[in-house]
């Protein structure tokens, strides 16, 4: 097993490259599958290394095959082993074939699917279906997936929980709940975003000894990116360095009664070390922002000249945290759009442009799923059903760098060099985040980095994962009850590597 690779990989980029590993250089696909089991096997014991009764739910496909594989092995070391055969046995073909015999030969007991087998299994392996579903579970394999789900054993599964999407991360219409994946040679995408990481648990990875050449003849689909990934990036100050070195970020936003927002934008863009944060926001605002962060240069701002005034001294601005969608609103934006300055938009600045949509080089944007449909004109589930077609559409209608938040981020560019969309996910983040303000707080970190003369891409991604980094580190006290201003000390540790 290896640390989590940066490529991704859809179906039938994988399939390439098993293609490639078995044709192209004479790899036995045999012995792929037993190296598959083999270390299935190793993380089963890892994770539970007093598990004695292993319950092994087989497809008839070549996951199935992994799942015998494993059954043979397990039975070796004297575990009580019971494998389950869902679908038809008879349609078995191949290395999965051969895999079967093999276990048969071995004393394991080949039975159907029956519910009542999970009740006292310690381990559930789940090796039903692999890379290649594309409709919608029926039959005996949703009977199976919802027992699993449904029994109160742990649930290992192999290579990707069976039902989930390997390219979207969508369940097709029912999943395992995994407590921990296994996946072997490529990583699926669709692991990591969407329903993935619900469906997955941890995931672990192992390319099963496939040589590099395999790799260098396949494309990749996206890439995964994370904190340590990211963190070469952040600069070290040197000793002669004043805050003119590190920008002015300009946050535009806070109508009535929603000064809260832009003052955690505001804060965050402060944090990751812009060297001066100004904030317009409305006149009633202004002084008791002041007062409470007296480092953030907040300026009440209700016309469009005082705005403009502003836009000629900072470095970079962001707009949309608790602007409101009102005359104010729609004025404050309409100002901001006509400056060069790069520009990262947010929140209702991102309803004001789906409105009446336009493209720049510039800008990232970062909306939700809900934000997104409306700027593409479709519902919210569609933008879950796909992410990755999503942030493609949005970067190919808006240009600049996309952000589609969410379980595994996305963010979105145009490869200078081919044209056509770059592609990297976030794979850290948890759930406490889903709560107000942690928009608003992306939004300033992302600001406060451009401020700092990374280049939008590089200043996006890197905020992303510093975000979803210190999400991780603040719900270390727990998810439920998390704050989006509990996170700043953390991204001030991060922002100092």
């Amino acid at each position: 097993m290896s640390k989590l690779p940066g490529n991704l990989y859809t179906a039938a980029q994988v399939r390439e490259l098993d293609r490639q590993a078995i044709e192209e250089h004479g790899i036995s696909g045999l012995d792929l599958m037993e190296k598959a089991g083999q270390t299935a096997c190793d993380v089963l014991h890892k994770l539970w290394p007093d598990a004695w009764r292993i319950v092994i739910v087989c497809g008839s496909g070549n996951n199935g095959g992994d799942g015998y594989v494993m059954a043979r092995l397990a039975q070796q070391h004297d575990k009580n082993v019971v494998l389950l055969q869902v679908g038809d046995h008879d349609n078995l073909q191949g290395d999965a074939k051969t895999c079967a015999e093999l276990s048969l030969d071995a004393g394991v007991t080949h039975d159907p699917f029956l519910a009542s087998f999970l009740e006292k299994a310690d381990v559930i392996v789940d090796a039903m279906l692999g890379t290649g579903l594309d409709r919608d579970i029926k039959g005996q394999y949703l009977d199976a997936i919802t027992a699993i789900n449904r029994a109160k054993a742990h649930v290992l599964s192999v290579d990707i929980p069976s039902g989930l999407n390997a390219d979207t991360g969508q369940v097709m219409g029912a999943a395992i709940e995994a407590k921990a994946t296994i996946s072997f040679i490529g990583l699926k995408q669709g692991l990591l975003t969407g329903d993935g990481p619900t469906c997955s648990g941890h995931v672990y990875f192992d390319d099963l000894d496939v040589p590099d050449a395999v790799y260098e003849a396949v494309p990749v689909s996206s890439w995964r990116i994370d904190f340590s990934s990211q963190v070469q990036t952040i600069f070290r100050r040197r000793a002669s360095d004043h805050k003119g070195n590190f920008g002015h970020a300009l946050i535009v936003g806070g109508d009535k009664g929603f000064a809260g927002a832009a003052r955690m934008a505001a804060e965050a863009a402060g944090r990751s070390g812009a060297g001066l944060v100004s904030l317009a926001t409305r006149e009633q605002h202004a002084t008791q922002i002041a007062m409470c962060r007296p480092e953030i240069m907040a300026h009440g701002v209700e016309k469009t000249s005082d705005l403009t005034s502003l836009l000629k001294r900072v470095s970079v601005v962001a707009v949309g945290p608790g602007l409101g969608q009102g005359v104010w609103g729609q004025k404050m934006l309409a100002a901001v759009l006509e400056t060069s300055l790069p520009i990262v938009i947010d929140a209702d600045a991102l309803n004001l442009i789906a409105m009446e949509p336009l493209m720049r080089d510039n800008w990232v944007l970062t909306p939700h799923p809900g934000e997104a449909a409306r700027l593409l004109g479709c519902s919210t589930e569609e933008i879950q059903q796909d992410r990755f077609t999503a942030v493609t559409k949005l970067q190919q209608k808006y240009g600049g760098v996309i952000v589609l938040k969410g379980a595994g981020t996305l963010i979105a560019s145009e490869d200078t060099h081919t044209q056509a969309e770059h592609i990297s996910l976030c794979d850290q983040g948890n759930p406490g985040m889903a709560t107000g303000g942690m928009g608003d707080v992306l939004t300033g970190v992302i600001a406060g980095l451009i401020a700092q003369k990374l280049d939008p891409l590089a200043a996006t991604q890197t905020a992303v994962c510093v975000h979803a980094k210190a999400g991780d580190r603040a719900a270390k006290k727990g998810q439920r009850g998390m704050l989006a201003m509990d996170l700043m000390p953390e991204i001030r540790s991060l922002v100092n590597p």
